[in-house]
């Protein structure tokens, strides 16, 4: 089940014949060895923490290649006008890739002297579509070893459980540390362990600040710190002047959907994902305006997830771990927005029929192949 390439493999090859590309995404999701291997060989890849590559670009001394490879060059301070400097005066000559932590994702906010000179990627775990999983069985096994390509490839229960508990523990020390000013990272590290616990429900800060006896203001920083380094994700709850649905509270959930231990949970943070996975898709790569939430309304009528386009809902999906009933709230949903594709997926399901108000059932499998 090991994918030829990476989804993002043409896109990237399509887009520097044009401007620069930035590949983000979490760490270890693989975006050193995608970018690597669209080198003809590996002269071109410099990587800013290797002493000898570090001297070649303060010097200059560039090697002679169709394709330059930047890794982790965000660390070096006047990053962005160097690369200005570069596609400027070598633009349809050499093709430049531009790697890194979470790190890049925000420092090229930063200043606009790169404006309109590189496209940005975001890269993710892999999915069933992309190992090119047709299975109940593809998909029990990618959920239980997870997205990321070290744990997936050693198909190792054992040690996707190490890489892990390994993988928390280095976002912390190594990205968030660096990254952030923050002084509390005992508690901050607490929160990120205590955090799979709550998936798939609203998320109470106040709560989360009692058990912790910290103030709402770091639990809310930290939070935000967690979804910029790509720990977690957020979705809001959808609303519409046609249901009371609830305004503020966020769901969340992990791109390593291994760290949760109830199945039910852990299936939904998979197809969280998954969705995700293909919404960035078509946000970087066919430039939509698209976002993910989930339904909850003051009657406790829920959906786990609302697909918007142009603010605009297009599809509602609920998951369940077996065939059974059409949720209640699916129903609820269907009959407020009629034309709005509805979809209940069974990760143990057989039922692949369109009841007769028009929701679909499916097995997951099914359903999420036909992602990206």
């Amino acid at each position: 089940m090991k994918p030829k390439s990476r989804y993002l493999n043409a896109q990237i090859q399509d887009d520097l014949k044009r401007k620069m590309v930035f590949l983000g995404g979490p760490r270890q999701v693989g975006k050193t060895t995608l970018a690597q291997s669209l080198a003809r060989d590996l002269k071109g890849y410099l990587n800013w923490d290797i002493p000898g590559h570090r001297m070649q670009i303060l010097k200059r001394e560039l090697p002679n290649t169709e394709l330059w490879i930047f890794d982790e060059i965000h660390k070096h301070r006047p990053w962005r006008n160097y690369l200005k400097g570069l596609f400027d005066e070598f633009k349809g000559t050499r093709e430049i890739l531009v790697t890194g932590s979470a790190r890049l994702d925000l420092y090229r906010r930063g200043g606009d002297s790169l404006q309109g000179r590189y496209h940005f990627l975001r890269l993710h775990p892999l999915s069933l579509a992309e190992i090119a999983g047709r299975t109940e069985s593809d998909l029990l096994t990618l959920m239980k070893l997870g997205g990321f390509p070290e744990p997936f490839f050693s198909q190792s229960e054992t040690q996707a459980k190490r890489w892990s508990k390994e993988y928390q523990t280095r976002v912390v020390q190594e990205d968030i540390r660096d990254l952030e000013r923050v002084q509390d990272l005992g508690n901050l590290e607490l929160l990120l362990h205590r955090l799979p616990e709550h998936v798939g429900s609203p998320l109470s800060l106040n709560s989360l600040r009692e058990d912790l006896h910290v103030s709402h203001r770091a639990v809310s920083q930290w939070m935000e710190i967690f979804d910029r380094t790509y720990c977690i994700f957020r979705l809001a709850p959808f609303g519409s002047p046609k249901i009371r649905a609830v305004k503020k509270e966020r769901k969340h959930y992990h791109f390593d959907w291994t760290l949760i231990s109830d199945e039910a949970l852990r299936f939904e943070n998979l197809v969280a994902v998954h969705l995700q996975k293909w919404i960035h898709f078509q946000e970087d790569v066919y430039g939509k305006t698209m976002e993910l939430r989930y339904f909850r309304d003051t009657d406790r009528r829920e959906v786990d997830f609302v697909v918007l386009e142009n603010g605009k809902p297009v599809q509602f999906i609920e998951c369940k771990l077996s065939d059974g009933e059409v949720s209640s709230g699916l129903r609820y949903l269907k009959a407020k927005f009629p034309k709005v594709e509805s979809i209940q997926i069974a990760l143990k399901g057989q039922k692949d029929v369109v009841t007769s108000d028009g929701i679909s059932l499916m097995p997951a499998h099914r359903f999420l192949a036909q992602l990206v």
